[in-house]
């Protein structure tokens, strides 16, 4: 923009005349090292957005004068700024395992190191090495799957929303679907039970009451339309109380005796018995197939443990079906999401479940953690800013799963001398790596359950910062 035409005072536009061009201010040698670290085209754009906000706050009066020291340190700042990864690693103190904002489960080291090994490479996806001709991405996961769960056939799609939807289009699409009012459940982010059934274009029809369905509700709406029973797992919250819900061997019998399908959303995807651990009424896809469920659905990336997916299994017939149908395509994975999967369901074939650390995190004891608070204790104590106390408290799994259940936990309250509790956790939150906690009665409090133990030093060092 020219602001030598009148538009402002002749004070100002000898103000504007101070101001470099792009191409004096990238000479200096503060910007030449900048222009080595992130390219020439970054540093020109940064340098280009600085000098006009300067210009536009000297024309608005807010500024009188150009320091080129303080120029190239705005200029610098904002191209590294812009140079760093926005996705990028937190240590988690909050206690929450399955942390939706935080990217859910952490992957097994053996599930990355075979991402690694498949991505930077070529790989036979889509090949038979046998036959030396196209093969077929589902068979990487579908045989682990199958020897695991018991399952006849296993589809994997991107999440369980998308199982879900892939389902009902493929099996029900046309027809009703009849599926209790205690079970129209909403997952994260406003994606709902009866929306994805309306965009799976089936009809859904509503049995029960929102706390108590019984088998005969679900026999007294079958009619010629019906095509399948639908049974979801309340994954993210409980009804407790005067409450009733069908067996599953009675949900079973009755859509084998209609000749309907029967199909299960699990969600959490839990595939081991947690019940040891405090974790209970959170169902196994195992047990849900040998019930004789027809289809079940569930997640890849919450008590899996693995990435984000989704996971479909059951009758082979049926799930033939569901991968002929067009969006199957539109929703499958690609390959680094069947290594990490097919890494995943590896241990635990092999039965090294304590590697996957969704599930380390949920089985460590609140005596293995209050060893390590209280070394940490130690240490922060040494800066006479901090006071710290150990407690007793909870951790939860999260990511829609097992509500109002809790582990016990030790947590680490921190308070500083001088600055506020949220002045604390919000500079936590700014450190390198970011550092998310939790506030509660003024107190900070960390919770070494999701904190790696090799996370104990950065996490030290980030508090450390502050005082």
């Amino acid at each position: 923009m020219d602001y030598s035409d009148g538009e402002v005072s002749g004070e100002t536009n000898m103000v504007l005349r101070q101001i470099p061009a792009v191409n004096e201010v990238l000479n200096r040698t503060a910007l030449k090292e900048l222009e080595a670290r992130v390219g020439r085209r970054l540093a020109v754009e940064c340098t280009r957005r600085v000098l006009q906000r300067l210009r536009d706050q000297i024309v608005a009066g807010s500024l009188s004068s150009v320091s080129l020291a303080a120029l190239e340190r705005e200029i610098v700042s904002e191209a590294e700024t812009a140079a760093c990864f926005s996705l990028r690693p937190v240590i988690n103190a909050s206690g929450v395992i399955l942390h939706t904002n935080l990217g859910r489960a952490p992957l097994a080291r053996e599930a990355l190191e075979h991402v690694v090994e498949v991505s930077t490479r070529y790989s036979n996806l889509e090949y038979d090495l046998e036959a030396g001709e196209r093969g077929k991405r589902d068979i990487h996961t579908e045989r682990l799957f199958c020897q695991l769960l018991g399952a006849e056939k296993a589809l994997v799609v991107n999440n369980n929303a998308a199982a879900v939807l892939l389902a009902l289009n493929t099996l029900a699409e046309g027809a009703e679907v009849v599926v209790s009012r205690g079970e129209l459940i909403e997952i994260g982010g406003s994606f709902r039970i009866p929306e994805v059934c309306a965009k799976s274009s089936a009809i859904l029809r509503e049995v029960g009451t929102t706390n108590r369905t019984r088998i005969e509700d679900y026999a007294a709406a079958i009619n010629e339309r019906t095509r399948l029973l639908l049974r979801v797992h309340p994954s993210n919250f409980r009804i407790v109380g005067f409450t009733a819900r069908p067996c599953l061997e009675e949900f079973v019998e009755l859509a084998q005796k209609h000749n309907l399908i029967s199909m299960e959303d699990l969600g959490s995807g839990c595939l081991i018995d947690l019940s040891t651990k405090g974790i209970r009424d959170e169902p196994t896809a195992t047990a849900s197939l040998k019930a004789g469920v027809d289809v079940v659905t569930f997640s890849g990336d919450k008590l899996l443990g693995g990435p984000q997916a989704g996971i479909l299994a059951g009758k082979s017939q049926l799930l033939e079906r569901i991968r002929k149908n067009p969006l199957f395509r539109a929703l499958r994975v690609d390959k680094l999401t069947i290594a990490a999967l097919e890494a995943t369901i590896s241990l635990y074939l092999q039965g090294k479940t304590d590697e996957i650390p969704a599930l380390r995190m949920i089985q460590l004891s609140a005596e293995a953690i209050r060893q390590r608070a209280n070394r940490l204790a130690e240490k922060i104590s040494s800066h006479a800013q901090f006071s710290v106390r150990l407690q007793d408290g909870e951790s939860v799994i999260g990511g829609g799963s097992t509500p109002a259940q809790s582990l016990p936990t030790v947590l680490l309250a921190v308070t500083h001398s001088s600055r506020s509790v949220q002045e604390v956790e919000q500079l936590l939150r700014r450190n390198s790596p970011p550092v998310i906690a939790r506030v509660e009665e003024e107190a900070l409090l960390l919770d070494l359950r999701t904190v790696f133990e090799d996370q104990d030093e950065e996490l030290f060092g980030a508090l450390e910062a502050i005082a």
